[in-house]
């Protein structure tokens, strides 16, 4: 990874991960480890928290594709080690909380998934995601 081309995003806005059913399978011991290691470090980098929970949702049978994202999220780590959280004296300290939901975004299962963040000042201090339990399913009498 030292020579690794270094990313300015966790993950491409572009990619959808889904199970991935023809992909060449990896070992998923190592598969949970990185995922294990980098949930350990969202708790002092919270920009990487939706990419890792995403990524984590494939570790009972990960491929080539969740694993390469998963890479994607230590490149982006290594250009951006100077990056924390900062409180200047004197700053703004208004607490201020966002909400957003999409609709059927996962594409294997049709789940939503809604999501919060808090902001002191310009930093951000929380945040949580969670993609829905259950689908709902409407039937249609037929016309008798």
């Amino acid at each position: 990874m030292e020579e690794a081309k270094t990313m300015k995003t966790p993950m491409s806005s572009s990619i959808k991960l889904d199970m991935d059913e023809k992909g060449k399978p990896v070992n998923s011991t190592m598969y949970r480890g990185m995922i294990g290691s980098l949930l350990y470090l969202t708790a002092s980098r919270p920009d990487i928290m939706y990419s890792v929970c995403l990524c984590a949702r494939f570790q009972s049978c990960p491929k080539e594709s969740h694993l390469s994202a998963v890479k994607r999220i230590l490149r982006y780590l290594k250009g951006t080690m100077d990056i924390g959280l900062w409180y200047p004296k004197g700053d703004n300290f208004e607490l201020i909380g966002y909400s957003d939901a999409d609709f059927a975004g996962c594409k294997v299962e049709r789940k939503s998934t809604s999501g919060t963040c808090h902001f002191l000042g310009h930093s951000l201090v929380s945040w949580h995601s969670k993609k829905q339990n259950s689908v709902a399913c409407l039937r249609r009498k037929p016309n008798t």
